[in-house]
């Protein structure tokens, strides 16, 4: 069924509810001529007379009484639906699925959680952890998270957080038995925790700065993992050294659990972004996440 049979049926509708083309054509801010017109175009499609007028009366034949009883349920909910799918602009709604690392789910989503769903509760989030470069478009997510060094490509991209410090740590117990390195290359003596990326089998670059030159050092990775929050774990358990964000660390730098070295070699890495296919008419509920997760934190008037 084309538009223009929808809309023959829906000057039916208000002709026969209002018998009165005049008041039909008001509703329907058309002329009275021109819905005269869709009516005789309606009649001449179906083959039979729907509507008996008269320069006094519109009434319905038969066939328009048929017609009416199974056509005025299907428009109604036609309609319904329509103004169900605004209301998801109007009050956001539904599920949104974001893939994202362990990493930034730790240090910039699960604190801003609680807020979003308070303000929102109408919407459900689907967070899938996932260390991968995984193709959000391909894989039915709304949005991702990544770093800005392992973007995907025509993707539109919103920064989250500013650049990352990096920082090589290790517990007390670690430096009882050894002494902290005092250069990136001392790292060749120590027991170094690495991480590894699951789709390319590839160990994470242990980056260092000295002045205006940056240098990936291969260190001895006595243990590697796949997941950041068993590389602190390790960590702290003294196994041995690794390279992380530092804000991933700061609780246990803070408490004394973890030590850092090195400071004044570890550069800084591109913050986390937020990115999504560029959608001339993005859902209502991904519409809501952006705009959340973008907007200015609200800062603390009592400090």
């Amino acid at each position: 069924m084309n538009g223009k049979e929808i809309a023959e049926l829906i000057a039916f509708m208000e002709v026969a509810r209002s018998q009165s083309f005049r008041r039909a054509a008001s509703r329907l801010g058309m002329s009275p001529s021109a819905v005269s017109h869709t009516i005789r175009s309606l009649e001449t499609r179906l083959g039979v007379r729907v509507l008996s007028r008269t320069t006094r009366s519109v009434s319905l034949t038969q066939a328009g009484e048929r017609l009416l009883q199974r056509v005025e349920p299907a428009i109604s909910d036609i309609r319904q639906a329509v103004r169900e799918s605004a209301a998801f602009q109007t009050s956001p709604q539904g599920t949104i699925k974001i893939n994202l690392p362990r990493i930034a789910a730790q240090l910039v989503l699960i604190p801003r959680l609680q807020a979003f769903l308070e303000r929102y509760p109408h919407i459900e989030v689907d967070l899938v952890i996932d260390d991968t470069l995984t193709d959000i478009v391909s894989q039915g997510f709304g949005a991702g998270i990544r770093s800005g060094e392992r973007l995907q490509q025509e993707m539109v991209a919103r920064q989250l957080t500013p650049a990352l410090n990096m920082a090589v740590v290790g517990a007390p117990s670690y430096f009882a038995r050894r002494s902290p390195p005092g250069v990136p290359a001392d790292l060749h003596e120590h027991v170094c925790i690495n991480y590894r990326w699951s789709d390319s089998n590839a160990l994470y670059a242990w980056t260092f700065q000295e002045g205006d030159r940056r240098f990936d050092l291969q260190v001895r990775h006595a243990l590697t993992l796949n997941d950041t929050s068993l590389i602190v774990s390790a960590v702290l358990e003294g196994t041995g050294l690794a390279y992380l964000p530092e804000n991933h660390l700061q609780t246990h730098l803070d408490s004394g659990e973890l030590v850092r070295v090195l400071s004044s070699w570890t550069p800084s890495i591109p913050g986390f972004y937020l990115y999504y296919p560029h959608r001339e008419h993005m859902p209502s509920a991904l519409r809501a996440f952006v705009d959340f997760m973008t907007e200015p934190p609200i800062k603390d008037s009592h400090r």
